[in-house]
Parts: structure tokens; C-alpha cells; sequence
């Protein structure tokens, strides 16, 4: 469980940082796409937690569609 909760924080801080790269962003969701797999198989997906990785899943892709649409500035 840490592990994962590990991962997505990782995953997190690379679409966040200041001068995070478009790779960065793309590294950030393929963490948090595979996290969230994860996360379901082991604890469920009804388990509160499952909602939490799948929602910074969400953040992370937006966050790449954002950068994709704008450009890498």
C-alpha cells in the first residue's frame, strides 16, 4: 500500500514541478495509469483509496492534455 501511495506522489510532483516537461507529464500519467491498475486489483474497486488513484489519474490527464494543446512552454 505505501508503494503505491509512493508512486502516485512521484507521479504527482512530475506534473507539478516547476519546468516539468512535456515527458515529464507523459511519465506522470503512464505511473499513475499503471498505480491505478494497481491500486484496483489489490484493494478493489470500491475500496476509497481505488477513487483516489483514479481521480489523480484524471488530474494527470488533463494536466497532459493541457500541455499537448498549448504547447510545451
Amino acid at each position: 500500500m505505501i508503494m503505491l501511495w509512493l508512486r502516485r506522489n512521484y507521479a504527482i510532483t512530475l506534473c507539478r514541478v516547476d519546468g516539468a516537461t512535456l515527458d515529464d507529464v507523459r511519465e506522470a500519467v503512464n505511473t499513475l495509469e499503471e498505480t491505478e491498475r494497481t491500486a484496483r486489483r489489490v484493494l478493489g474497486g470500491a475500496h476509497p483509496d481505488a477513487a483516489v488513484f483514479e481521480k489523480s489519474l484524471q488530474n494527470a490527464r488533463l494536466a497532459l492534455r493541457a500541455r499537448e494543446t498549448w504547447g510545451d512552454a
